[in-house]
Parts: C-alpha cells; structure tokens; sequence
C-alpha cells in the first residue's frame, strides 16, 4: 500500500493517530488541528471527517486533562455529525472530570439509548446516579437536562460503524454483558427505576418512562419485562423499529414471552412486514392457543393481505 501524502488531510490523520497511539498526545493534537485546517481551506465539506478529527483531537485533550478544549471539540464533532458514540463519550468523561454530572449523565444515557451494551456509558451511568443522589437528593431526575431522543437513523448508523471498528470488543463485551449476573444492590436500583417507568406509563408519560426503562436496564439488562415494557412505549410513540429490538432482546432471555410476540407481530403490523408479524402470531399462539388479543391480530394482519 503506497503511504500517505505527509501532509494530506488523511497523512496528518495517520500520523496524528501514531502520536496518540505512543502517547505524545500534543503532537496528536497539532497533528489533527493541522488536518482539520487543510480540510476547512480545500472548502469541500466533507463532515465525517472533519468530525473525526474534532473528535480524536478532544481525545488528545483529555488525556491532558484540557477538559474545557475536549468539551468543545466533541461538541463541534457532533454539531458535524449528530449522535457519535466516541465524542458522546469523551464529552462526558470531560463533564464528570470537571463535575458537571447532570451533563455527564445525560450524554452517558444518549449513548446507551445508541447501543446500551457499552460498557463505559453503563459504568458512568452508575456513577452519575450516586453522585447525583449526592449532590442534589432523592429528586434528583426532575432537576437533569432533557436527554434528547436518539432517531432510528442514527441507531443504525452508529451500529454498523461500532460493527465494523469494534468487531471483536463489541463480542467480547456482548459476551461479557449476557453472562454477568448484576449484584443485588443493582438489582434493587434496576427495579425501583422499572417501577418508576410504569408509573409514567399509567400517567401517558411514554416518553419519559422509556428513559427510566433504559436506565433501569443499565443495571440490570437480564430483565425481559423491561424491554417489553420499553417496546410498549415506543409502540405509542410509533417508534416501531425501536419496538421491534426490544422485544427481540426479550425473547433471547425468555424465548416463550407473549408479550414481547405480540408487540413485535404490532410493530412489523405497523412496519407492513405481515409475514414476520404473522409468524409472530403464530409462535404466540403456540403458547397460548387461547389468546384473544392475537387471535384478532391474526386477523387484521390476514386482511392486511388481502
């Protein structure tokens, strides 16, 4: 393979990346800014990687302890490129550094609403809990930022790029994840927040239970009913895509779950995929010849195809 120009954008890159990788993380740093420069004079817009190099040089930043330069190249990565996982990251790190924990919290549980098998977001996500328990007592949530709502279309990016960059840590955490039995001190937290989340759901308030579902899940993600319970409120929410995955998660730990058959067969119903919400069906009534509901589902989905 022939090198790289030394001073184009993607030589700048390389080499900024070899610095980082020997930990001279300012000559990292000079190295991206210099790329980022050459890229901003070409005046072509090349927003991906104008936002990697924002992003690896607030990693060089952070390594230095420059939290307020991190803070403000990974806001300008994703001001670029909208929900990245790696400045998502770096930027709460640098929040939590500088103590700014709501901050932290909300860009810890934006990742995991992105994919919540990372296991960096799970673990500041606990540690923003007790520290905000700490800092601002028992009603510490109704005092947080608003987490901003991730799209399908940033879901799905960010999980073929964590596919293709991650291969093997992504397996091995996933790995990891499936096998790990939470302590009981997370379990307890992980039902309290579930209980909380069906609170909202009796008040209508999908949207903000869905963020309670998730964050009971970053303690305990062996809960099937949680996940169904969270597909339920993306049903409301027509959030169909997002419904389907959770109810995909529950029947991997619970394969004879009705009710993550039925609000998956809902969802590919809205999706207009009728044959997976018919063999949905199917399994269900597999289990429970007798139930209704899927009975006139099968029903609606039949005529669906007609």
């Amino acid at each position: 393979m022939a090198p790289k120009p030394p001073n184009s954008v993607e030589g700048l890159r390389v080499a900024g990346n070899q610095s980082f990788r020997n930990g001279q993380y300012a000559e990292a740093s000079a190295l991206y800014g210099r790329a980022l420069r050459s890229l901003q004079a070409r005046g072509s817009s090349d927003p991906e990687e104008e936002s990697v190099l924002y992003s690896n040089r607030a990693a060089c930043h952070l390594k230095d302890g420059n939290c307020t330069d991190c803070i403000k190249d990974c806001t300008s990565a994703l001001a670029l490129v909208p929900f990245g996982v790696k400045p998502l990251l770096r930027r709460a790190a640098a929040y939590e550094a500088m103590e700014k924990y709501p901050l932290a919290y909300v860009d810890y549980m934006t990742v995991l609403q992105i994919d919540y098998s990372v296991t960096s977001a799970l673990e500041g996500i606990n540690r923003m809990t007790r520290a905000l328990k700490d800092l601002l007592g028992p009603e510490w949530r109704l005092k947080l930022p608003p987490i901003p709502s991730v799209p399908v279309s940033a879901q799905k990016r960010w999980d073929s790029l964590l596919l293709e960059n991650h291969k093997e840590t992504a397996k091995t955490k996933t790995t990891h994840t499936k096998n790990k039995v939470p302590s009981s001190g997370n379990m307890e937290r992980a039902k309290v927040l579930k209980e909380e989340g069906n609170e909202l759901v009796k008040k209508g308030n999908h949207k903000k239970a869905i963020e309670k579902y998730s964050e009971s899940l970053s303690f305990n993600n062996l809960e099937s009913a949680t996940y169904t319970n969270r597909a339920l409120c993306h049903l409301v929410l027509k959030q169909y895509k997002e419904a389907v995955r959770d109810c995909t998660d529950a029947l991997k730990l619970d394969g004879k779950n009705v009710k993550a058959f039925y609000r998956r067969a809902q969802a590919y119903k809205a999706l207009k995929d009728y044959k997976c919400s018919l063999a949905d069906i199917s399994s269900l009534l597999q289990i429970e010849p007798r139930n209704g509901p899927a009975q006139k589902l099968q029903q609606e989905v039949n005529q669906s195809l007609k």
